[in-house]
């Protein structure tokens, strides 16, 4: 009976007739067999054994209908906090999290039409319309009459061009509800003016290009576009015209010479719909006309990029156009800013003409896309952090504007493009080259928090996008961790804990650099030092040193020292992990002197242990640590580590002292027991 209930609840329809036939079949078939009539009897009391299975069936059907109800109310109402929070985030213009909000209230009520709207509001401010229409459908889905489903996808088709699947979005609106056909009306008629905009400047772009303007020359169609008195279309399809003139240096020189950039200056109608806060259609095609104009003018011409920036109000516009949230600006305007970007000269003049205290935080907003404008906005980027001048404008709304966008997009790994976010927190690593970014993004807890969350959330991820963003933030968090402060102690435990959660992952980088944040973030804590250390620290430092290249035998020898510096349990796991010191011995012959003195230093603190100099007797440790001691270490620190470790090494087992008379180390030794005055 039980199974019979659990197929009843089954999503497939097929199955759910099917046992719903099975459940009629048992309740009421069998009083035509003959096995129905017959009744058990007990001291004469008769029982009807079918009414009994009845009863049983119909107690379990009706205690899983009490359950899916109370399991449902509950879910509801997390569904509807989640909803409240997403809706807080929308209105105050977060509509990542947002959707993130909506996305998780869904995971507690698939059916929940409102949902599904909320989140394609929200997807339609950040222009992925796509998305949108696909969360409309959902919606309808629940509800096939959902009014506002419709009206959403309607606006997304609209944004498409899709002029048609748009108009048919609000007359089923109409069908639905005919009395709304006032509240409507002027979606309708913006479905049918856009159309007719489309048609109409497809006309126009035909008369220009079959007709004699297509043939002219750069100076004629500059007296062409000259003309005050033709409409915004004429201008968009002239100027269009002009960009398929300039096909070499010739036509640039020519542009420059024929006052081409004062276009934007003395045409009223292409000034007014460039300058315009609110673009209509018409105005979009003109600005982006224009956009792509400039580029072909500008490329690989310094006098034309240099004067296209000296522009007035050019320092101005171009933010405004990245922060536009029209894609075919942002896509044109970031096309442009590369042509600048990509080359010294480029970069010097962007560093010149252009405040650049608002472009780290306006072009990473460009994580959120998920077409090319991301990978667009991070190759700026990226580039811009060659220049220190950029770096120290970047300074300015670092904590303001910058750090809790990125902390955001960090929290919001999931949803964002990750390709993207990845590359975004390689250039926030490199940014902190500079001191003054580095301490402000070291002080920022918030900043700690979002590392950890987008560790923790790899361990559900494992995709390979999201372990490029984890990659990153591991480079990060070591570039951060060059600072010392009180944020730094206050999380070590918890970033050496997640560190040695990562020594299991199967991309060597991954576990490479999480040893690497090891090495950095013990020394700002003993209680990090104590935890790694009972979670078997020491012994995965000898295997991955075992195993692992030059750069990992680095970051763990450095972890090995910092833990064997003050916690005995430490000291004796390594003499118990690497038998006669093996390891250690191989890294005093590197060629690395900082890996050198990290294996001198963690070979002196283990000799503490019984037996551990005397498990040396047969090896040529005397002769390597008296070679680095007698000065062939360049690093003062190194030759002090070696001495110390020769030392102790004498103190614990005695019998070292002959192979060091052979050596003629006496008197090296005492030269350096100056170092030594602590054993």
């Amino acid at each position: 009976l039980a199974k019979l209930v659990q197929s009843l609840n089954s999503t497939d329809p097929a199955v759910k007739e099917k046992n719903i036939a099975e459940t009629e079949k048992r309740l009421y078939d069998q009083e035509d067999s003959k096995e129905e009539e017959s009744k058990t009897v007990v001291n004469r009391t008769v029982i009807n054994t079918q009414a009994s299975v009845r009863d049983g069936f119909l107690a379990i059907l009706e205690k899983d209908a009490k359950e899916r109800a109370k399991r449902r109310k509950r879910n509801e109402h997390l569904a509807n906090a989640l909803k409240e929070k997403g809706n807080d985030a929308f209105r105050k213009g977060d509509y990542v999290i947002a959707v993130q909000r909506y996305t998780e209230g869904l995971e507690k009520l698939k059916d929940k039409q409102e949902l599904y709207t909320n989140r394609a509001q929200a997807y339609l401010k950040m222009h992925e319309y796509e998305k949108a229409i696909g969360d409309c459908e959902w919606a309808l889905k629940c509800n096939e009459k959902y009014i506002k489903a419709y009206f959403l996808m309607g606006k997304a088709h609209l944004a498409l061009k899709h002029y048609s699947e748009s108009r048919q979005c609000y007359e089923k609106i109409l069908e639905i509800d005919p009395q709304k056909e006032s509240l409507f009306k002027d979606c309708m008629n913006e479905v049918n003016l856009e159309e007719k905009r489309m048609k109409d400047e497809e006309r126009a772009t035909k008369e220009l290009q079959s007709g004699k303007l297509a043939a002219l020359s750069v100076k004629e169609l500059l007296q062409k576009l000259d003309r005050p008195d033709q409409n915004i279309l004429y201008y968009t399809g002239g100027i269009r015209l002009l960009t398929g003139a300039v096909k070499d240096c010739t036509e640039q020189t020519l542009f420059r010479t024929n006052n081409g950039f004062s276009i934007l200056k003395d045409n009223e109608v292409v000034r007014r719909g460039f300058y315009s806060e609110r673009k209509n259609t018409a105005e979009v095609d003109l600005s982006v006309s224009l956009l792509v104009l400039w580029q072909a003018v500008c490329a690989g011409n310094e006098e034309n990029q240099r004067l296209l920036l000296t522009y007035p109000d050019m320092n101005a516009q171009l933010l405004k156009l990245l922060s536009s949230g029209v894609q075919a600006i942002q896509k044109e305007t970031l096309a442009l800013i590369s042509l600048y970007s990509e080359n010294e000269n480029g970069r010097r003049l962007l560093v010149r003409h252009q405040d650049l205290t608002k472009w780290l935080q306006i072009l990473m907003t460009f994580v959120n896309s998920s077409d090319a404008k991301a990978s667009s906005a991070m190759n700026i980027l990226s580039d811009l952090t060659e220049e220190e001048r950029f770096k120290i404008q970047s300074r300015v709304l670092l904590s303001t504007g910058v750090l809790p966008l990125f902390t955001q997009l960090l929290t919001s790994a999931k949803l964002v493009n990750q390709a993207a976010l990845a590359r975004c927190i390689g250039i926030m690593g490199n940014l902190c080259a500079d001191v003054a970014i580095r301490m402000q993004m070291a002080e920022c807890k918030e900043c700690w928090q979002a590392c950890l969350k987008l560790v923790d959330e790899c361990f559900d991820v494992s995709t390979p996008k999201y372990q490029e963003c984890l990659f990153a933030v591991l480079g990060l968090m070591m570039n951060l961790l060059l600072e010392s402060n009180a944020i730094i102690q206050h999380f070590a435990v918890d970033i050496s804990g997640r560190c040695m959660s990562l020594l299991q992952e199967k991309d060597g980088r991954i576990v490479t650099r999480a040893i690497g944040v090891l090495s950095r973030i013990l020394p700002a804590s003993s209680s990090a030092v104590e935890e790694v250390v009972k979670g078997g620290v020491v012994k995965k430092m000898i295997k991955f040193m075992k195993a692992g290249g030059q750069i990992t035998s680095n970051y763990g020898i450095k972890t090995l020292s910092i833990c064997t510096r003050s916690n005995r349990q430490a000291q004796e796991d390594l003499v118990k992990s690497d038998k006669n010191f093996s390891v250690l011995l191989k890294l005093l012959e590197s060629e690395n002197e900082m890996a050198v003195g990290n294996a001198a230093f963690c070979l002196g603190q283990c000799l503490v242990v019984p037996g551990a100099a005397t498990s040396l007797l047969n090896s040529n440790v005397v002769m390597i640590l008296l070679k680095h001691a007698g000065g062939d270490a360049t690093r003062t620190s190194v030759q002090e580590n070696a001495a110390i470790a020769l030392g102790k090494l004498c103190i614990a087992e005695p019998r070292h002292i002959v192979q060091l008379r052979k050596l003629n180390g006496l008197s090296i030794l005492n030269s350096s027991m100056k170092y030594v005055h602590s054993i």
